[in-house]
Protein backbone atom coordinates (compact mmCIF):
# COMPACT_ATOMS: atom_id res chain seq x y z
CA UNK A 1 0.00 0.00 0.00
CA UNK A 2 1.53 3.10 -1.28
CA UNK A 3 0.57 5.23 2.17
CA UNK A 4 2.19 3.07 4.57
CA UNK A 5 5.90 2.89 5.34
CA UNK A 6 8.07 1.12 8.18
CA UNK A 7 8.66 3.95 10.40
CA UNK A 8 12.38 1.75 11.97
CA UNK A 9 13.22 1.17 8.65
CA UNK A 10 12.30 5.11 7.27
CA UNK A 11 14.68 6.24 10.70
CA UNK A 12 17.23 4.03 9.92
CA UNK A 13 19.25 1.26 12.17
CA UNK A 14 20.80 4.03 14.22
CA UNK A 15 18.59 5.87 15.24
CA UNK A 16 15.55 2.85 15.91
CA UNK A 17 18.58 1.81 18.29
CA UNK A 18 18.81 5.29 20.04
CA UNK A 19 14.79 5.05 20.40
CA UNK A 20 14.43 1.53 21.78
CA UNK A 21 17.18 1.88 24.45
CA UNK A 22 14.88 4.76 26.00
CA UNK A 23 12.58 2.11 26.44
CA UNK A 24 12.71 1.35 30.60
CA UNK A 25 10.02 -1.03 30.62
CA UNK A 26 10.00 -4.92 29.63
CA UNK A 27 6.46 -4.76 28.19
CA UNK A 28 7.13 -1.71 25.76
CA UNK A 29 9.75 -4.33 24.68
CA UNK A 30 7.30 -7.01 23.91
CA UNK A 31 4.82 -4.67 22.19
CA UNK A 32 7.72 -3.37 19.98
CA UNK A 33 7.77 -6.98 19.42
CA UNK A 34 4.66 -8.01 18.14
CA UNK A 35 4.50 -4.63 15.54
CA UNK A 36 5.66 -7.05 13.05
CA UNK A 37 8.50 -9.88 12.26
CA UNK A 38 10.76 -7.43 11.39
CA UNK A 39 10.26 -5.09 14.32
CA UNK A 40 10.82 -8.18 16.33
CA UNK A 41 13.86 -9.48 14.83
CA UNK A 42 15.44 -5.56 14.79
CA UNK A 43 14.52 -6.35 18.78
CA UNK A 44 16.11 -10.03 18.99
CA UNK A 45 19.08 -9.01 17.19
CA UNK A 46 20.05 -5.89 18.82
CA UNK A 47 19.65 -7.61 22.50
CA UNK A 48 17.26 -4.79 23.94
CA UNK A 49 16.06 -7.06 26.73
CA UNK A 50 19.36 -7.37 27.87
CA UNK A 51 20.50 -4.12 27.84
CA UNK A 52 17.24 -3.21 29.72
CA UNK A 53 17.87 -5.45 32.94
CA UNK A 54 21.64 -4.34 32.69
CA UNK A 55 20.62 -0.64 32.84
CA UNK A 56 18.16 -1.27 35.92
CA UNK A 57 20.34 -4.17 37.66
CA UNK A 58 23.88 -3.94 36.76
CA UNK A 59 24.39 -7.00 38.63
CA UNK A 60 23.32 -8.84 35.11
CA UNK A 61 26.49 -8.08 33.50
CA UNK A 62 27.61 -11.06 36.03
CA UNK A 63 25.98 -13.98 34.07
CA UNK A 64 28.20 -15.33 31.82
CA UNK A 65 25.69 -16.81 29.67
CA UNK A 66 21.97 -17.76 29.68
CA UNK A 67 20.43 -21.22 28.85
CA UNK A 68 16.45 -22.38 28.53
CA UNK A 69 15.51 -25.24 30.31
CA UNK A 70 12.60 -27.47 29.40
CA UNK A 71 11.05 -30.20 31.00
CA UNK A 72 10.58 -32.38 27.06
CA UNK A 73 14.11 -31.57 25.86
CA UNK A 74 17.65 -31.48 27.47
CA UNK A 75 18.95 -27.92 28.79
CA UNK A 76 20.09 -25.81 25.80
CA UNK A 77 22.41 -22.90 26.30
CA UNK A 78 22.69 -19.52 24.54
CA UNK A 79 25.77 -18.58 22.99
CA UNK A 80 25.94 -22.95 21.92
CA UNK A 81 27.90 -23.26 19.00
CA UNK A 82 25.67 -25.99 17.79
CA UNK A 83 22.83 -23.50 17.98
CA UNK A 84 22.57 -21.28 14.91
CA UNK A 85 23.11 -17.64 16.17
CA UNK A 86 19.74 -16.33 15.69
CA UNK A 87 17.90 -19.23 17.45
CA UNK A 88 20.75 -18.28 20.52
CA UNK A 89 19.20 -14.56 20.20
CA UNK A 90 15.86 -16.20 20.57
CA UNK A 91 16.26 -17.33 23.82
CA UNK A 92 18.37 -14.32 25.08
CA UNK A 93 15.70 -12.45 24.32
CA UNK A 94 12.95 -14.38 25.73
CA UNK A 95 14.98 -14.87 28.80
CA UNK A 96 15.79 -11.89 29.96
CA UNK A 97 12.37 -10.05 28.91
CA UNK A 98 11.35 -12.66 31.64
CA UNK A 99 13.71 -11.10 34.20
CA UNK A 100 12.95 -8.13 33.32
CA UNK A 101 9.01 -8.65 34.06
CA UNK A 102 9.88 -10.13 37.22
CA UNK A 103 12.22 -7.29 38.02
CA UNK A 104 9.69 -4.62 37.92
CA UNK A 105 7.25 -6.87 39.18
CA UNK A 106 5.87 -5.78 43.00
CA UNK A 107 4.75 -9.25 44.13
CA UNK A 108 5.63 -11.34 46.40
CA UNK A 109 7.59 -9.26 49.21
CA UNK A 110 8.42 -11.71 52.25
CA UNK A 111 11.35 -11.93 54.38
CA UNK A 112 14.30 -13.76 52.31
CA UNK A 113 16.09 -15.32 54.95
CA UNK A 114 16.25 -18.75 54.92
CA UNK A 115 19.43 -20.05 57.61
CA UNK A 116 22.28 -17.99 59.59
CA UNK A 117 25.30 -19.72 57.88
CA UNK A 118 28.17 -17.87 60.46
CA UNK A 119 29.46 -14.62 62.66
CA UNK A 120 32.64 -14.09 62.55
CA UNK A 121 32.79 -14.17 66.39
CA UNK A 122 30.18 -15.12 68.88
CA UNK A 123 30.99 -14.16 72.64
CA UNK A 124 28.70 -16.78 74.12
CA UNK A 125 27.88 -19.75 72.09
CA UNK A 126 25.15 -20.96 71.86
CA UNK A 127 23.12 -18.53 74.31
CA UNK A 128 24.20 -16.22 71.66
CA UNK A 129 24.57 -17.25 68.28
CA UNK A 130 23.86 -15.96 65.10
CA UNK A 131 20.56 -18.02 64.88
CA UNK A 132 19.16 -15.85 67.66
CA UNK A 133 18.62 -13.03 65.10
CA UNK A 134 15.91 -14.89 63.38
CA UNK A 135 13.59 -14.08 66.38
CA UNK A 136 11.65 -11.03 66.23
CA UNK A 137 11.74 -10.88 69.63
CA UNK A 138 14.80 -9.77 72.09
CA UNK A 139 12.86 -12.57 74.79
CA UNK A 140 12.14 -15.97 73.99
CA UNK A 141 11.12 -18.22 76.34
CA UNK A 142 11.50 -15.71 79.16
CA UNK A 143 15.45 -15.93 78.07
CA UNK A 144 17.10 -13.08 76.00
CA UNK A 145 17.44 -13.43 72.72
CA UNK A 146 20.17 -11.92 70.31
CA UNK A 147 24.01 -12.55 68.96
CA UNK A 148 27.14 -10.80 70.78
CA UNK A 149 30.30 -10.35 68.95
CA UNK A 150 33.54 -11.14 71.19
CA UNK A 151 34.74 -7.68 73.17
CA UNK A 152 37.29 -5.91 71.44
CA UNK A 153 39.47 -3.08 73.19
CA UNK A 154 39.68 -1.60 69.58
CA UNK A 155 35.95 0.09 68.67
CA UNK A 156 37.07 -0.02 65.18
CA UNK A 157 37.55 -3.79 64.82
CA UNK A 158 34.38 -5.01 62.28
CA UNK A 159 32.08 -8.17 62.72
CA UNK A 160 30.00 -9.70 60.00
CA UNK A 161 26.41 -12.29 59.76
CA UNK A 162 26.24 -13.95 56.76
CA UNK A 163 23.51 -15.70 55.65
CA UNK A 164 22.03 -18.04 53.28
CA UNK A 165 18.40 -16.17 51.39
CA UNK A 166 15.66 -18.72 50.48
CA UNK A 167 16.50 -18.37 46.43
CA UNK A 168 19.56 -18.34 44.14
CA UNK A 169 18.36 -15.39 42.60
CA UNK A 170 16.29 -13.16 44.85
CA UNK A 171 15.40 -9.26 44.65
CA UNK A 172 16.42 -7.03 47.52
CA UNK A 173 14.82 -4.16 48.29
CA UNK A 174 15.91 -3.28 52.12
CA UNK A 175 17.88 -5.12 55.18
CA UNK A 176 16.43 -4.80 58.57
CA UNK A 177 18.19 -4.68 61.62
CA UNK A 178 17.35 -4.02 65.11
CA UNK A 179 20.55 -3.38 67.46
CA UNK A 180 20.17 -5.32 71.24
CA UNK A 181 19.22 -3.83 74.70
CA UNK A 182 21.12 -5.96 77.49
CA UNK A 183 18.14 -4.49 79.91
CA UNK A 184 19.67 -6.95 81.99
CA UNK A 185 22.75 -4.00 82.48
CA UNK A 186 22.97 -0.86 84.31
CA UNK A 187 21.65 1.77 82.65
CA UNK A 188 20.25 -0.81 79.98
CA UNK A 189 22.90 -0.13 77.20
CA UNK A 190 22.70 -0.22 73.43
CA UNK A 191 25.34 -2.05 71.74
CA UNK A 192 25.06 -1.18 68.00
CA UNK A 193 27.53 -0.94 65.35
CA UNK A 194 28.07 2.96 63.84
CA UNK A 195 27.13 1.76 60.48
CA UNK A 196 26.24 -1.29 58.42
CA UNK A 197 27.87 -2.83 54.58
CA UNK A 198 26.13 -5.13 52.57
CA UNK A 199 27.64 -7.97 50.04
CA UNK A 200 25.74 -10.64 48.29
CA UNK A 201 26.78 -13.28 46.25
CA UNK A 202 27.75 -16.65 46.01
CA UNK A 203 29.58 -19.43 48.00
CA UNK A 204 32.82 -20.77 45.70
CA UNK A 205 32.32 -24.22 47.05
CA UNK A 206 29.84 -27.03 46.55
CA UNK A 207 27.54 -24.81 44.62
CA UNK A 208 27.03 -22.63 47.80
CA UNK A 209 25.16 -25.37 50.00
CA UNK A 210 27.11 -24.47 53.28
CA UNK A 211 26.34 -25.73 56.82
CA UNK A 212 24.57 -23.84 59.16
CA UNK A 213 26.77 -22.29 62.30
CA UNK A 214 27.49 -24.45 65.44
CA UNK A 215 30.72 -22.53 66.74
CA UNK A 216 31.40 -19.29 68.53
CA UNK A 217 33.88 -18.23 65.33
CA UNK A 218 34.71 -18.45 62.11
CA UNK A 219 38.09 -17.34 61.98
CA UNK A 220 40.05 -14.26 60.66
CA UNK A 221 37.69 -12.04 57.74
CA UNK A 222 39.95 -12.70 55.32
CA UNK A 223 39.47 -16.42 55.24
CA UNK A 224 35.73 -16.00 55.66
CA UNK A 225 36.23 -14.12 51.80
CA UNK A 226 37.65 -16.96 50.24
CA UNK A 227 34.55 -18.84 50.65
CA UNK A 228 32.43 -16.62 48.59
CA UNK A 229 32.49 -14.58 45.56
CA UNK A 230 30.57 -11.13 45.98
CA UNK A 231 28.46 -9.26 43.27
CA UNK A 232 27.40 -6.90 44.72
CA UNK A 233 28.57 -4.10 47.44
CA UNK A 234 26.37 -1.40 49.21
CA UNK A 235 27.28 1.58 50.31
CA UNK A 236 27.87 2.16 54.12
CA UNK A 237 24.92 2.88 56.11
CA UNK A 238 24.70 5.08 59.28
CA UNK A 239 22.88 3.39 62.35
CA UNK A 240 21.59 4.62 65.35
CA UNK A 241 22.20 3.93 68.55
CA UNK A 242 18.66 2.86 69.49
CA UNK A 243 16.76 -0.81 70.12
CA UNK A 244 14.58 -0.69 67.46
CA UNK A 245 14.18 -2.06 63.79
CA UNK A 246 15.97 0.08 61.71
CA UNK A 247 15.02 -0.14 57.89
CA UNK A 248 18.26 0.26 55.10
CA UNK A 249 16.78 0.08 52.07
CA UNK A 250 18.77 0.20 49.01
CA UNK A 251 18.21 3.32 46.53
CA UNK A 252 17.21 0.73 43.94
CA UNK A 253 16.44 -3.10 44.13
CA UNK A 254 19.62 -5.38 43.69
CA UNK A 255 19.97 -9.14 42.50
CA UNK A 256 21.18 -11.09 44.93
CA UNK A 257 23.32 -13.87 42.86
CA UNK A 258 23.88 -16.64 44.60
CA UNK A 259 21.41 -16.28 47.52
CA UNK A 260 24.32 -15.44 50.01
CA UNK A 261 24.19 -11.84 52.06
CA UNK A 262 26.39 -10.70 54.44
CA UNK A 263 26.35 -7.91 56.95
CA UNK A 264 29.50 -6.13 57.65
CA UNK A 265 28.91 -4.03 61.17
CA UNK A 266 31.33 -1.21 61.19
CA UNK A 267 32.46 0.46 64.22
CA UNK A 268 31.76 -0.19 68.28
CA UNK A 269 29.93 2.10 70.55
CA UNK A 270 29.72 0.66 73.59
CA UNK A 271 31.78 -0.94 76.13
CA UNK A 272 30.65 -3.55 78.30
CA UNK A 273 31.22 -1.95 81.75
CA UNK A 274 32.56 -5.57 83.69
CA UNK A 275 35.20 -6.03 81.17
CA UNK A 276 35.62 -2.31 79.74
CA UNK A 277 35.46 -4.61 76.05
CA UNK A 278 33.74 -2.67 73.08
CA UNK A 279 30.61 -5.53 71.70
CA UNK A 280 28.29 -5.25 69.04
CA UNK A 281 24.99 -7.15 69.75
CA UNK A 282 21.91 -7.59 67.22
CA UNK A 283 18.61 -8.73 68.20
CA UNK A 284 16.84 -9.61 64.51
CA UNK A 285 17.30 -9.00 61.19
CA UNK A 286 15.02 -8.82 58.54
CA UNK A 287 15.70 -9.16 54.61
CA UNK A 288 12.94 -7.97 52.54
CA UNK A 289 12.46 -8.46 48.90
CA UNK A 290 11.59 -11.05 46.30
CA UNK A 291 12.31 -14.52 45.44
CA UNK A 292 12.69 -15.49 41.89
CA UNK A 293 12.37 -19.23 41.91
CA UNK A 294 11.17 -21.45 40.46
CA UNK A 295 11.28 -20.16 37.07
CA UNK A 296 14.57 -18.33 37.15
CA UNK A 297 17.71 -20.33 38.82
CA UNK A 298 21.57 -20.03 39.03
CA UNK A 299 24.23 -22.37 37.99
CA UNK A 300 28.04 -22.30 38.40
CA UNK A 301 30.35 -23.74 36.18
CA UNK A 302 32.71 -26.23 37.98
CA UNK A 303 35.84 -25.32 36.03
CA UNK A 304 35.99 -21.89 34.76
CA UNK A 305 33.20 -20.65 37.62
CA UNK A 306 31.22 -18.79 35.61
CA UNK A 307 27.82 -18.21 35.98
CA UNK A 308 25.12 -19.39 34.07
CA UNK A 309 21.25 -17.85 34.45
CA UNK A 310 19.03 -20.76 34.29
CA UNK A 311 15.18 -20.13 32.87
CA UNK A 312 12.26 -22.75 33.36
CA UNK A 313 9.45 -21.76 31.20
CA UNK A 314 7.41 -24.24 31.94
CA UNK A 315 7.67 -23.33 36.22
CA UNK A 316 5.08 -21.00 38.15
CA UNK A 317 5.54 -17.33 36.88
CA UNK A 318 7.31 -15.09 39.33
CA UNK A 319 5.00 -16.93 42.32
CA UNK A 320 6.67 -16.24 46.03
CA UNK A 321 7.87 -19.27 47.18
CA UNK A 322 6.23 -21.12 50.25
CA UNK A 323 7.40 -19.13 53.18
CA UNK A 324 7.06 -16.03 55.47
CA UNK A 325 5.59 -13.12 53.87
CA UNK A 326 6.58 -9.95 55.05
CA UNK A 327 4.25 -9.51 57.83
CA UNK A 328 3.87 -12.68 59.03
CA UNK A 329 7.85 -12.65 59.50
CA UNK A 330 7.58 -10.28 62.51
CA UNK A 331 5.42 -13.17 64.70
CA UNK A 332 7.45 -14.63 67.40
CA UNK A 333 7.89 -18.25 67.47
CA UNK A 334 8.38 -20.03 70.70
CA UNK A 335 8.44 -23.56 69.34
CA UNK A 336 10.90 -22.39 66.55
CA UNK A 337 13.74 -21.20 69.14
CA UNK A 338 12.97 -24.51 71.40
CA UNK A 339 13.90 -26.21 68.03
CA UNK A 340 16.68 -24.31 68.03
CA UNK A 341 18.21 -24.63 70.89
CA UNK A 342 17.96 -28.55 70.37
CA UNK A 343 19.93 -28.15 67.85
CA UNK A 344 22.59 -26.20 69.40
CA UNK A 345 22.76 -28.82 72.30
CA UNK A 346 22.50 -31.42 69.21
CA UNK A 347 25.83 -30.07 67.57
CA UNK A 348 27.52 -29.39 71.22
CA UNK A 349 26.71 -32.34 72.86
CA UNK A 350 25.80 -34.99 69.26
CA UNK A 351 22.33 -35.70 70.29
CA UNK A 352 20.53 -37.77 67.77
CA UNK A 353 18.22 -36.67 65.52
CA UNK A 354 15.96 -39.85 66.08
CA UNK A 355 15.70 -38.62 69.50
CA UNK A 356 14.52 -34.78 68.84
CA UNK A 357 11.87 -36.16 66.22
CA UNK A 358 10.57 -38.30 68.86
CA UNK A 359 10.26 -35.29 71.53
CA UNK A 360 9.16 -32.94 68.49
CA UNK A 361 7.77 -34.92 65.55
CA UNK A 362 9.64 -33.85 62.34
CA UNK A 363 11.84 -31.14 62.31
CA UNK A 364 13.18 -29.94 59.28
CA UNK A 365 17.19 -29.54 59.79
CA UNK A 366 19.56 -28.47 57.35
CA UNK A 367 20.43 -30.13 54.45
CA UNK A 368 24.12 -31.25 55.18
CA UNK A 369 22.74 -32.71 58.77
CA UNK A 370 23.38 -36.63 59.05
CA UNK A 371 25.48 -38.41 61.31
CA UNK A 372 27.88 -37.22 64.12
CA UNK A 373 30.76 -37.77 61.91
CA UNK A 374 29.70 -36.10 58.67
CA UNK A 375 28.06 -33.50 60.76
CA UNK A 376 31.01 -32.36 62.19
CA UNK A 377 33.28 -32.83 59.20
CA UNK A 378 31.10 -30.33 57.15
CA UNK A 379 30.92 -27.89 60.20
CA UNK A 380 35.36 -27.91 60.56
CA UNK A 381 35.08 -27.59 57.05
CA UNK A 382 32.65 -24.81 57.17
CA UNK A 383 34.40 -23.16 60.24
CA UNK A 384 37.83 -23.68 59.37
CA UNK A 385 40.21 -20.80 59.19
Amino acid sequence: MEGRWDFLEWLGPDASTAVLMLLDDPADLVRVSAVSQSWRQFVIANSFGKSLCLRIFPEVSNFARVAEVRSSSKTTEVGSSAVAELENLGREHRVYLYLGHCLGSPKGKRDCINQAICASSTDNFPDESIENTLEPSELVDGRPSYWSSGGQRNPGVPESLTYRLVANICIVEEIKIQPFRAFFQYGHPIYSAKSVRFRMGYSRSAHGKSTSITNGCAGHQSSLDDKYCWTYTSPEFPMVQENVLQSFKFPNPVICIGGILRIELLGRVQKQAMDDLYYICVCYVQVIGRPLSPALDLDIHEGTGSLVLKYFPHASSCKTSEGTSADEAGKPSSWRSFALRLRHLRAVRRWNQAMLSTLLGPIQFSDDDGDDDDYDDNLEEETSV
